[in-house]
């Protein structure tokens, strides 16, 4: 038979941008250990609902783990106490009856809070704008084995790609940081021989915004590196540091027209 839990959940509750946020408790009651822990959240929505109080504001979509949209903090942690999972991934069979559940959005200046747990995470999708380009052929697609690529490379250039952007690495570090993210887009693209035309480019483009959005800078404290769903290794950050460095040296010798 499955168990059930009573739980008090302290929630962050914030109307807008501008406005002072506080933390709310609320209880949930026979909270099934099998549900996830948005599914909780849903159960916590439907009773406000019922009572005629605004239901909690939260991002998600898939719910797979793959889209990266339930950013959110649970007593402190970056989508919470298990290792490589997302919040959506989350069951409640790892939290007891009777226990206190802190929740509250992402803490990092270029994540605005947008309301309770949703923050903008836009500055993501300008750094990947920036520099989220190839240059290859357009149109039909070409045959799988027209470029070869070692095993090695493909493996690393997907291990960069599981990053979801889910900000995770940015809410985990004291300097919110995003070098991680930045460090796996550029490690997925210019790892690959269709991005090694753009590859200088494209790394000095996406640090400079980075930088521009008001993230920290990195200092090896690895936070990120635990507290990502997808466990990105440190070695994206020492790659764009290699890449950037290469592609700053080359622009300074670049001869003038």
């Amino acid at each position: 038979m499955e168990k059930t839990m009573d739980l008090t959940l302290k929630v962050w509750r914030q109307k807008s941008a501008n406005s002072t946020g506080t933390f709310e408790t609320y209880g949930v009651k026979n909270v099934s250990e099998g549900s996830s822990f948005l599914e909780m959240l849903d159960t916590l929505s439907e009773d406000l609902v019922e009572k005629g109080k605004e239901p909690v504001a939260f991002d998600h979509d898939c719910r797979e783990g793959i889209c990266g949209s339930c950013s959110m903090t649970i007593n402190g942690i970056p989508h919470g106490p298990e290792k490589a999972t997302t919040a959506c991934q989350l069951h409640m069979r790892h939290f007891h009856d009777g226990q206190t559940i802190t929740i509250e959005p992402w803490r990092a200046k270029p994540f605005p809070v947008i309301k309770d747990l949703v923050v903008d995470r836009s500055p993501f999708d300008r750094i990947i704008q920036s520099g989220g380009f190839i240059t290859s052929r357009a149109g039909s697609a070409v045959d799988a084995n027209a470029i070869p690529i070692s095993k090695a490379t493909a493996d690393y250039a997907m291990d960069a790609a599981a990053c979801i952007g889910c900000g995770a690495c940015v809410a985990a570090c004291p300097n919110a940081s995003a070098m991680l993210f930045t460090g796996a887009k550029v490690s997925h693209m210019n790892s690959l021989p269709q991005g090694k035309a753009e590859k200088d480019r494209r790394t000095l483009a996406m640090v400079t915004t980075m930088d521009g959005e008001g993230f920290g800078g990195c200092t090896n404290i690895g936070e990120c590196e635990a507290a990502c769903p997808k466990s990105i290794s440190l070695d994206m950050i020492a790659h764009l540091n290699r890449d950037y460095a290469t592609a700053q040296l080359k622009n300074f010798f670049k001869p003038v027209a």
